[in-house]
């Protein structure tokens, strides 16, 4: 490491940052040198998708910076070096690889010593996923001598090893066609045939039985390690979640000023519509209200319609529900202060303001034909990208089974971490230095707006069905009067809700 060190100082003292090549220069060298993104990434100490945000256009900053300089200048010589030799650089070494380079996963790895096979036992020279095995399914079909058609590969020595593996590598290779029979076609081999990949939950489960492990059962010392380490795993979760999903993401993408904060420890632009509202009166006489407190309010505004890309603007009253982001309005007046908050929460000053696309959704709901309860919003001008409301969806239930998963079992540890790792990951979304790799202020502005969205409907329907709402605060506080479990499901599940406090009131200001 000392070495390392002293070569980072000397290209540090270069120049104010080490010199990198150009992003597409950069997916070309690994490419070349056969390395993952997951390779890369765990070298360098951050996730693949920082690893694909340095090639679609970002850059590092400071050490590691150095360092992803260090490996791409290392890997340029290694392949100068052997160019001469090898002059398609994509030829495996020893043996044939049948599935393109393009079309394998980013977490394939190339082992220096063959490993058994999780599917048929033999030796193989790659690990997908963290499991070693063939990246040609001909190589698992073959049989040997001491095997089982379509049973278990018996158990093989090491000195076995490499005259199996010779046999494997032969056996594809003929293609003998018989004089009576027509050839057939060839199998497809586009993608390498994998193991069942595991649940994005069971990050959950490990980390937690590790961290307790570690610690030997101290439960206290275990969640607080938990809750430490909340942001990158967090990340890790959202990486395995991604993995073959339909739809690409920009993770830094350009941010119009409206999000960028106005001075150093000051705000942006973007109003969440974030509720602290009291009922001016209540109905006549002495009331028990109860405090009811809303499950994983953040956890469940994860399924939200999210803008996949960069930013676009545009002006004017139309809306394209195909499309998200933020929006500058006049919002519409609202006469019903008495039994409801304003859906736009509490704001002093009157005019156009920066909202986000769950506020502005839920005025266009609230002034259709079915509630009626108020006049359209007026857009003058908009920032978004094309969108979609399950971009993290696999990334919220591996964290809501989870959760689910520690209710039952009452796992108070995986508790506190689930909760650690989707309020930090909402948090940390913004200019912070907690988490470099993913940087979506708007993210982060819309999943909160949607939880106070989602507190608002939760307070209409409390409404609708003949409660007195007392009082709405931030996301997840409702106060209200009347058989409330007629109307909400009582317990610790997302879908539920469980008693704060409870306490009596008989007129403003007394219910405390």
């Amino acid at each position: 490491m000392s070495d390392f060190d002293a070569i980072d100082s000397l290209l540090a003292s270069v120049g104010p940052e080490a010199a990198l090549p150009t992003p597409d220069q950069r997916l070309r060298l690994r490419e070349a040198a056969r390395l993952s993104k997951a390779q890369v990434a765990r070298a360098l100490g951050v996730s693949p998708s920082t690893v694909t945000g340095w090639e679609t256009g970002r850059d590092p900053s400071g050490e590691v910076r150095t360092r992803y300089a260090y490996l791409l200048e290392g890997v340029r010589e290694r392949l100068e070096e052997t160019e001469p030799e090898s002059e398609p650089v994509v030829e495996p070494e020893p043996e044939p690889e049948s599935v393109p380079v393009e079309d394998v996963e980013d977490d394939v790895e190339s082992l220096g010593s063959p490993e058994p096979c999780v599917l048929c036992g033999r030796p193989a020279r790659q690990r997908v996923a963290g499991f070693a095995q063939h990246l040609d399914p001909v190589e698992c079909e073959a049989e040997g001598p001491g095997e089982v058609a379509g049973g278990a590969a018996p158990a093989r020595t090491e000195k076995a090893a490499p005259a199996r593996t010779e046999k494997v590598v032969e056996a594809p290779q003929p293609a003998v066609t018989r004089p009576s029979e027509s050839p057939s076609p060839k199998p497809p081999t586009r993608r390498a045939f994998q193991p069942p990949r595991p649940e994005p939950s069971d990050l959950v489960t490990q980390a937690v039985r590790g961290a307790l492990a570690e610690h030997h059962g101290d439960i206290e010392a275990a969640t607080a390690a938990l809750v430490k380490r909340a942001i990158p795993d967090a990340m890790r979760l959202l990486d395995e979640s991604r993995k073959g999903a339909r739809y690409d993401i920009i993770a830094h993408p350009w941010i119009p000023d409206v999000l960028r904060k106005q001075t150093a420890k000051g705000a942006d632009q973007i109003w969440e519509a974030r509720p602290k509202w009291t009922r001016r009166e209540l109905p006549p006489g002495e009331h028990e209200v109860t405090a009811l407190d809303i499950n994983g309010a953040y956890l469940s505004a994860l399924k939200t319609h999210l803008p996949l890309g960069q930013l676009e603007h545009s002006t004017g009253f139309a809306h394209d529900r195909r499309r998200a982001g933020v929006h500058l309005i006049t919002p519409p007046v609202w006469e019903h202060e008495d039994v409801l908050p304003n859906p736009i929460g509490n704001r002093d000053e009157p005019g156009p303001l920066w909202v986000t696309e769950p506020t502005l959704r839920l005025l266009q709901r609230l002034s259709g034909p079915k509630y009626g309860l108020c006049e359209p919003p007026e857009i003058h001008e908009s920032f978004t990208s094309g969108a979609t409301e399950n971009l993290l969806e696999k990334f919220r239930i591996a964290l809501k089974d989870a959760r689910d998963a520690a209710l039952a079992d009452g796992d108070e540890v995986t508790l506190e971490y689930v909760k650690a790792m989707y309020s930090k990951f909402v948090s940390t979304m913004g200019e912070s230095n907690y988490n470099r790799e993913l940087y979506r202020p708007d993210w982060m502005h819309i999943i909160r707006s949607q939880a106070f969205a989602n507190l608002w409907m939760k307070a209409y329907k409390a409404h609708d069905e003949g409660l007195a709402v007392v009082r709405a605060m931030g996301t997840d506080e409702l106060h209200v009067i009347g058989d409330w479990r007629g109307v909400f499901a009582e317990g610790r599940g997302v879908t539920e809700v469980k008693v704060k406090d409870t306490y009596t009131a008989g007129a403003v200001g007394t219910e405390d």
